[in-house]
């Protein structure tokens, strides 16, 4: 077996360790899980919508029409006290695996289980991999700071390895930073059995476009020009876990109001109402969610080129350390 098919590809029906993040807002619907699955990775479907529930059953069954091979859905614990709905569709459709995310597994776990179904759970912090150690989830994703969207402040390179320490033996992922093959190699050095990203797949073919060239921000940045800040949630009316924030391209709204959130929470108002659609943020205000690897995403091309081409440059840069 090459060192690249790791024990976590057989306990999760996977050919290669390679993941694409469930990321909400539409950018990881059915075209993109479908296809990484389907290139023999582990495909993410959104599973936190404004539209509901039920837009979620939607889109995994449309997974499941493009795709025999497992996916997981990701879902937002703090989110399934006010919406439980959102996992209850999730078991209703028995999908292969769920990954959960910021908050404790251990109310969910067994549920799951008893559906037959995989639990991953996202962390970003020692702390957070030893609770999903004890809770009894089947795979840890160690998410660094690095990472596009929401994340903790721990870097990859730092809680990759004390993750692995702390799982007990649970296959631990690593996200956050990576977008091609050496650091899917320097992973896999670290302990973790594979990656989940999500910048390098919303610039693949199949992800849904996001608007406000979303994907031109990241093919244009470099690792310096994103930014950890509260300001898009703040105007979205978003609530996120202790130390959870987000991690955009540094738009200019982000330049203007990071570092202002107090005023810009008394403002907040006054910058929705310039907006033309009620209760969304003008255009302005839009995030550009993606990590610091926006640097290392060049082109946009189909999943399973992605996919091929970090396998081929993870097996070059093997060769040569072997030699």
């Amino acid at each position: 077996m090459s060192v690249l098919q790791s024990p976590v590809c057989d306990l999760l029906g996977i050919d290669v360790p390679i993941g694409s993040a469930g990321m909400a807002g539409g950018t990881a619907g059915p075209a993109l899980a479908a296809a990484v699955s389907n290139a023999g990775g582990l495909g993410g479907l959104g599973g936190i919508d404004r539209g509901g529930p039920e837009e979620i059953r939607a889109r995994i069954r449309r997974t499941r029409e493009l795709t025999q091979r497992p996916f997981s859905v990701n879902v937002w614990v703090h989110i399934l006290g006010v919406a439980p709905a959102f996992l209850d569709v999730c078991i209703e459709e028995r999908v292969p695996s769920v990954t959960l995310s910021f908050g404790d597994a251990t109310p969910y776990v067994d549920r799951l289980h008893e559906a037959g179904i995989k639990v991953m759970h996202q962390v970003q912090t020692v702390a957070g991999a030893k609770a999903a150690a004890a809770a009894g989830v089947d795979v840890i994703i160690a998410q660094g700071g690095e990472a596009g969207g929401h994340t903790g402040g721990v870097a990859t390179l730092a809680l990759v390895p004390q993750a692995v320490d702390a799982a007990s033996g649970i296959p631990v992922l690593a996200a956050g930073g990576i977008a091609d093959g050496r650091g899917l190699v320097a992973m896999l050095a670290l302990g973790a059995q594979g990656v989940v990203m999500g910048t390098r797949f919303v610039c693949a073919e199949e992800a849904t476009p996001s608007a406000h060239a979303h994907r031109e921000r990241i093919l244009a940045a470099t690792a310096d020009e994103t930014v950890f800040t509260d300001v898009f949630d703040i105007v979205d009316g978003m609530r996120w876990p202790d130390g959870i924030h987000g991690r955009s391209i540094l738009t200019q709204f982000a330049a203007e109001w990071h570092g202002r959130e107090d005023e810009l929470a008394r403002q907040r108002d006054a910058i929705l109402a310039s907006s033309g659609v009620p209760g969304e943020a003008p255009p302005n205000a839009h995030s550009a969610y993606a990590g610091q690897a926006a640097g290392l995403v060049r082109d946009a091309k189909p999943a399973a080129a992605i996919i091929r081409d970090i396998l081929a440059e993870a097996e070059t840069v093997l060769a040569r350390l072997r030699s």
